[in-house]
């Protein structure tokens, strides 16, 4: 037997279902679905300031759903490293922002990173795994989730309390609408994914240019004329790895620019990393081509079809992986 409401009390405010969206909602963004929650939470925040809602439990349910998906994400982190944050690149709607440039973030920033990532397009799902990939401890990890996730859940929400009036007189109408509305919404929510997925093969189809093969390199390598091979993985990424291609050097992706100068342009240089599609290495080599170098290709897969074909690798001691990169 349902229990009434007190007098004065609105029956919706502890509405389940509501809540429920939110939460589920908040959860499926936060995990890394196409389904963006910031609307929701924003409607939530209007709804709330009306009474029609618990702001109590849209706030504590909405936060809970990041710190789960966030947490979910820091486990995977720490049990599978590496191949997590390659899977994340290699499936993320925005590719230029994906993994290299959040470990070029978490290098200058740390776990202070976590509190702002959630605000940060395509930072929000890389950073979680991360943070576990690189060993953060659990309960700072925790402690940084929760901040961020009080933050980013208390922004929406101020956003739909302040636009509370304009939500309310939208709000008949789109219930008004039934179906029609839903199809709008999910029409929108298709153009969304179609423009992430055209920038995403913009992005990519920006970077294709011709590759070198490892067998190509290895015979280049023993030849009289050896190639510059440079490694254009993040420090953090060298620690995740701790191989290289033998007398490869280090500048990472984000220097390339800063040391070009020092460079040879007589000599073929050749561009690697751990990211898929090479994205990182064909970046470089962009940049490179930009500035006049000609003899400047991508290694086709990276360091991982290097290893893979059984060819010779150099240790890296793990304090050389976390220091800054140097082209001698």
């Amino acid at each position: 037997m349902s229990r009434p409401a007190r007098a004065g009390q609105d029956p919706r405010v502890d509405n389940p279902i509501g809540l429920g969206v939110i939460f589920v909602n908040v959860l499926c963004d936060q995990l890394g679905l196409p389904l963006p929650a910031v609307p929701t939470l924003v409607v939530g925040g209007a709804l709330a300031a009306d009474g029609r809602l618990s702001a109590a439990g849209v706030y504590g349910l909405a936060v809970c759903a990041c710190v789960l998906a966030d947490s979910s994400w820091y486990v995977a982190g720490r049990l599978f490293g590496s191949r997590v944050l390659k899977l994340l690149c290699r499936i993320s709607l925005t590719p230029d922002t994906c993994v290299n440039d959040t470990q070029g973030k978490f290098e200058r920033w740390g776990s202070k990173l976590l509190i702002f990532a959630k605000f940060i397009p395509g930072l929000s799902l890389v950073a979680p795994p991360l943070a576990g990939a690189t060993g953060m401890g659990s309960a700072r990890f925790v402690f940084f989730s929760c901040l961020s996730a009080l933050l980013w859940v208390g922004a929406a929400l101020l956003g739909g309390v302040l636009l509370r009036r304009q939500i309310e007189q939208l709000l008949p109408h789109v219930a008004a609408l039934g179906g029609a509305a839903l199809a709008v919404i999910l029409g929108l929510l298709l153009c969304y994914i179609a423009y992430k997925w055209w920038q995403r093969w913009r992005f990519y189809t920006a970077l294709n240019m011709a590759r070198i093969s490892v067998d190509e390199l290895y015979e280049h390598m023993k030849s009289g004329a050896a190639p510059v091979v440079l490694d254009v993985r993040s420090p953090t990424a060298q620690s995740m790895e701790l191989r290289r291609i033998p007398g490869a050097l280090h500048l990472p992706v984000q220097q390339v620019g800063e040391q070009m100068a020092r460079l040879p342009r007589d000599r073929d240089i050749i561009l690697y990393c751990t990211c898929p599609n090479e994205a990182s290495a064909a970046q470089a080599a962009r940049l490179l081509m930009s500035h006049g170098f000609r003899r400047v290709r991508p290694l086709y897969g990276g360091l991982d079809a290097w290893i893979a074909a059984g060819y010779a690798v150099e240790e890296i001691p793990a304090p050389a992986a976390l220091g800054a990169g140097t082209v001698s």
